[in-house]
């Protein structure tokens, strides 16, 4: 396996100080959150996180019966928390335009939009023993259905100068061989958050690709045990992060990949300045160049 591109700074697995819930109290009350995959896993514990800071809900789910007993379980812990739902597939482009218009109908806005469902391949199969549309299947759900979301919701959140997050993952970050699939989709997420904020950054929308911790969920069950054995974050981890992300203490870190892990208040201290000047944070071409543009000597 090839080495994670990480940054250098304390690691976390769990809620830490700079995410401490108590420190978002109310802090999303007025804002409307939209997130897809809501009904189990990270997205479901996204959705308790973001009630918990006061935000309204729109949650979007493929299962009717799951996405409803969600909708009923925040409403029972919150009950001043505002939630509407729909049910739709990430890979047709028709029903995600119509949660999205449904969400606009409903609340009138939206602030914060997480696309958060996915799919994965078992961990271990080589490319030429994958099934190929299995194998295609995971795109369409990570890298379409990304950009369907992402397509009908940006024009909403230039007009409240919201929040996008893309789901990512380190995966993107590293070479597993048989994780073709996964790995590569994680890796073209990263790119297409840079794209959006390139295009729609100057309008005011700050979007980020964020990876939210290794987690045990229903999603990296079908990874198999070699995986599972490695995924040791709480569900919880991912989630707060994201309640910072819009709180905007990082809107400097738009536009990047962020992991969940990292120690954000380290980060902006060590690394802030740094992240702009180099404009780092980004998916490159690792070239056999030095810092001036020339060749680098031999090594013999």
């Amino acid at each position: 396996m090839a080495p994670s591109e990480d940054l250098p700074v304390t690691h976390h697995q769990s809620i830490y100080p700079g995410i401490d819930p108590s420190k978002f109290r109310d802090s999303c009350k007025g804002k409307v959150v939209l997130i897809t995959g809501a009904s189990r896993g990270i997205g479901e514990a996204t959705a308790y996180a973001f009630a918990e800071c006061g935000a309204s809900l729109f949650l979007v789910s493929r299962n009717q019966a799951t996405i409803d007993q969600t909708v009923k379980d925040i409403e029972s812990r919150f009950p001043c928390t505002k939630v509407g739902s729909a049910v739709a597939d990430v890979v047709q482009h028709e029903q995600v335009g119509d949660a999205v218009k449904n969400c606009i109908e409903v609340f009138g806005k939206v602030d914060v939009v997480i696309s958060n469902s996915g799919a994965m391949e078992v961990l271990g199969v080589k490319m030429a023993d994958q099934d190929p549309d299995v194998w295609w299947n995971i795109w369409e759900v990570n890298v379409r259905g990304s950009f369907n979301l992402a397509h009908y919701a940006l024009p909403y959140l230039e007009k409240t100068k919201g929040y996008f997050i893309f789901i990512g993952s380190i995966g993107g970050q590293i070479r597993v061989p048989g994780s073709s699939a996964y790995q590569t989709t994680k890796h073209v997420i990263n790119r297409v958050a840079e794209f959006a904020h390139l295009e729609h950054g100057d309008a005011g929308v700050k979007i980020f690709s964020l990876h939210p911790g290794g987690v045990k969920t229903e999603l990296s069950k079908a990874g198999g045990e070699r995986l599972l054995s490695i995924l040791n974050d709480d569900v919880t981890l991912g989630p707060w992060t994201m309640v910072r992300l819009v709180s905007g203490s990082e809107d400097y870190l738009a536009g990047r990949y962020v992991s969940a892990a990292w120690d954000l208040d380290e980060v902006a201290e060590k690394y802030r300045e740094r992240i702009l000047k180099d404009d780092a944070l980004k998916n490159r071409l690792t070239l056999p160049l030095d810092q001036c543009g020339r060749d680098m000597p031999a090594i013999v």
